[in-house]
């Protein structure tokens, strides 16, 4: 492996105009494919396996015209205070309005609220429900005009007008999120690396390795029904891990230019060594992403292959472009005192490189192997400012501090997480609905009347499709399955059936007294459903429940039946993978364990923000309630995918230390010493990233960034930087144990580089007109 992307990483440099056509030529055509593409597909909600599916699908077959899903608008009326909505001015009010709105464009429908159930107890609110004959995403723009038009004459009469529903659902402000993220990630680059230019690299290869993963989803979405979800989350994969993984090779190459590398050797030792942890680290991430698949929910799959897709694409570039414009620009990505350091050298001539380069038949700075005599000393004036520049080093100092306390630090680090993790004990799923909404919004405000005006349970009814065709009386099976669903405790009343045209399937609304995303509601529905054989014993007709609100409690608890399977997959194929990659048993074991914490440390995190409310309010969440269905699926694979990143990159050089001869624990230091500034800066950048999304205006997406966002700060700070030194330094030589057999078994993929060193120690000595090419680089 190092072998092949060491000859890779020479040949982008040397090649560099051809890597950079190819690559633009790439953008080119899969630009021209998202602009010729058909419009992509609305956000599916097939769930197969699950109750309400089966009930949504039955719907549609037996009532054809009316989709199960389609769109509608709940309109509501509040008279204002002391008076009553029926009266004379009001009613008439009303009436004017639905008169106006059932003559709108794809309007299929309008209920009244005078003659059926749409008035409340005190008759003080009522609501309307606009129903259109098409699906939510396909409610033109000028029908949304109509209705918002009418709406606004029946407000000018003094009466309180909201409007819930699908059809005219506004969108949140989407915030800063990517503007946010970019903008610190340029920031922290900056301060990382000291330059302009090894900043802006990796933030324009992300740029660009992103450009094309949308470009190319945006082409092939009408064909494989991708959505654009699915171009969200990969945007947001995109950018963080093409920046981090650019990051990586260029520090490296920066590392191996101070060593007096000339640029195209530093690309190519770049890539051998910082590149195989690249490949790696985009392995696991792929394996986290394409794993969704085990789910079981066709939307998921098709996020977690394009998001995965964006990862891949994101590697191509770091192991391709970033060596070519880094042939086009050796110097530029150097820090300051580097260049002008190399530009004092060059105007001295041959004295420079002059030193002893080549002594006792071997190239001054190769590290040795195990068993092998060290590098010759060097000269005490040029030792003793990179010893004190290197015991002068946080992370150096930090990794110091660890192993003189392992066992204190542990413990503090165990007992600090799993602290953080107690609330996770209360995780309850579901889908937020308007509820979450802010109150700025009509449809949380819509939300809030109809609770007043009809109890909380109102704005989550159960939907019972109700199949008689094989009853001997369809009929009269009918009323009975609508007679015990009544006479449910917690079922405050049951709408009349409405019947298809054969007459053989019936539809009943059911009202629970508890609101939707209550626990008494979800107990309510499997009290239904449990109770359903009797009843279809006594009727001879079957019946489903679904309904949004059923639907969302199927969804939760399908994810959580998937998740410890999903687990399972993705742990059980990364622990193989880091397996071979560290050759060693518990290394890997320690890395998922670790895992194991911060994820439910994040999980904690969420729990005691978003569904116990401690702090909502810092990030402007106006509703708590249960945590997001899909939250804890993406939490887990996105999350591990980048956990693994900082654990091969960190480890790897520990790995890279130990191999060449250094003991156990200098091994850990050295692995510091080498990559934890720039993990930190990793991490920082993929925090950034993520927080960004917090500041956008709906309460899942500030849910989904302040998840992701915690869970690399527990996981990359606190279990990559201080956990995992710490185990290592009680652990000592055994960290690297791997048995005789295994090791026999196991492929070699050379990620310490150990190829190269040999292949150094083989080259000739630097000749007078090599060492004057280096001094005028």
């Amino acid at each position: 492996m190092a072998t092949f992307l060491y000859q890779l990483g020479q040949r982008a440099f040397r090649r560099r105009r051809w890597v950079a056509l190819l690559w633009v030529a790439v953008l080119a055509v899969v630009g021209i494919g998202a602009l010729s593409a058909a419009e992509a597909p609305d956000d599916s909600s097939s769930m197969p396996g699950i109750e309400s599916q089966k009930a949504f699908d039955l719907i549609n077959e037996q009532f054809p015209g009316s989709e199960a899903n389609g769109a509608s608008a709940r309109i509501v009326f509040v008279a204002p205070d002391g008076q009553k909505i029926t009266a004379a001015g009001h009613r008439s009010a009303v009436d004017r309005f639905l008169t106006e709105a059932a003559g709108g464009p794809q309007v299929a429908d309008v209920s009244s609220p005078f003659d059926g159930p749409g008035l409340s107890k005190d008759r003080t609110t009522a609501y309307a429900t606009v129903t259109y004959k098409t699906k939510d995403d396909e409610v033109t723009d000028a029908s949304k005009k109509e209705l918002e038009g009418a709406v606004e004459e029946v407000r000018d009469t003094g009466l309180t007008v909201e409007v819930g529903g699908s059809a005219l659902a506004t969108e949140a402000p989407a915030g800063m999120g990517e503007i946010v993220g970019v903008l610190v990630a340029a920031i922290v680059l900056l301060i990382t690396f000291g330059s302009l230019a090894a900043a802006g690299l990796p933030l324009i290869t992300a740029v660009i390795g992103v450009s094309i993963s949308l470009a190319g989803i945006t082409a092939l979405a009408n064909a494989f029904g991708l959505s654009s979800t699915s171009g969200e989350l990969a945007m947001m994969l995109g950018l963080a891990v093409g920046i981090d993984y650019s990051l990586f090779v260029v520090s490296r190459y920066r590392e191996e230019r101070a060593k007096g590398r000339d640029p195209q050797e530093a690309v190519g030792l770049a890539l051998g060594t910082a590149g195989s942890a690249v490949v790696f680290a985009g392995l696991t991430v792929v394996i986290a992403l394409a794993g969704l698949s085990v789910v079981g929910v066709p939307m998921l799959t098709k996020m977690g292959l394009s998001a995965a897709g964006t990862v891949v694409v994101g590697v191509l570039i770091a192991l391709t472009l970033v060596p070519a414009l880094l042939g086009f620009w050796p110097n530029a990505v150097l820090a300051r005192q580097t260049r002008r350091g190399r530009a004092r050298k060059s105007e001295r001539g041959l004295r420079i490189p002059r030193i002893r380069i080549h002594r006792r038949g071997r190239q001054l700075g190769r590290s040795h192997e195990p068993g092998e005599s060290p590098a010759p000393r060097e000269n005490r004036k040029n030792r003793e400012p990179r010893k004190r520049e290197e015991a002068g080093s946080w992370s150096v100092r930090w990794a110091s501090f660890v192993l003189r306390r392992p066992v204190a630090v542990l413990l503090v680090t165990v007992v600090g997480l799993g602290a953080l993790a107690v609330p996770a004990l209360e995780l309850r799923l579901g889908m937020p609905g308007d509820e979450a909404k802010p109150t700025s919004t009509t449809e949380r405000r819509a939300y809030d009347a109809l609770a007043a005006g009809f109890g909380p349970g109102f704005n989550g009814p159960l939907t019972i499709v109700v199949d008689a065709r094989d009853a001997d009386d369809p009929k009269a099976a009918v009323e009975t399955v609508a007679e015990r669903i009544g006479a449910t405790k917690g079922v405050v009343s049951v709408s009349p059936p409405q019947f298809n045209e054969a007459k053989d399937t019936a539809l009943l609304s059911a009202t629970p007294s508890t609101a939707p995303t209550s626990e008494r509601t979800k107990n309510l529905v499997h009290t239904i459903r449990d109770e359903r054989s009797a009843t279809e014993t006594e009727t001879g007709a079957t019946f489903e429940v679904t309904g949004t609100t059923a639907l969302n409690i199927d969804i939760a608890k399908k994810m959580q039946d998937a998740l410890i399977p999903y687990l399972v997959v993705v742990v059980g194929l990364a622990f193989l993978l880091l397996l071979v990659v560290f050759r060693s048993v518990l290394v890997p074991l320690k890395a998922a364990l670790g895992f194991l914490l911060s994820v439910l440390a994040s999980f904690g995190a969420v729990v005691t923000v978003f569904q116990n409310g401690h702090g909502a309010s810092l990030l402007g969440v106006d509703q708590t309630g249960p945590i997001m269905s899909l939250m804890p699926i993406f939490l887990v694979g996105i999350v591990f995918g980048l956990a693994m990143d900082y654990q091969v990159f960190l480890v790897s050089r520990m790995r890279e230390a130990y191999v060449h001869g250094e003991g156990a624990g200098q091994a850990v230091v050295s692995g510091f010493r080498h990559s934890g500034r720039i993990v930190v800066a990793a991490a920082l950048i993929m925090m950034a990233v993520f927080s960004g999304f917090m500041t956008a205006g709906d309460s899942m997406v500030k849910m989904v960034g302040f998840g992701l966002a915690t869970a690399v700060l527990f996981d990359a700070i606190v279990v990559r930087m201080v956990l995992v030194p710490a185990v290592l330094a009680l652990l000592g030589k055994r960290a690297w144990w791997l048995p005789g057999w295994l090791d026999r078994l196991l492929p070699r993929v050379d990620i310490e580089g150990q190829a190269l060193n040999r292949r150094a120690a083989e080259l000739p000595a630097p000749t007078g007109e090599s060492l004057q090419d280096m001094a005028r680089v």
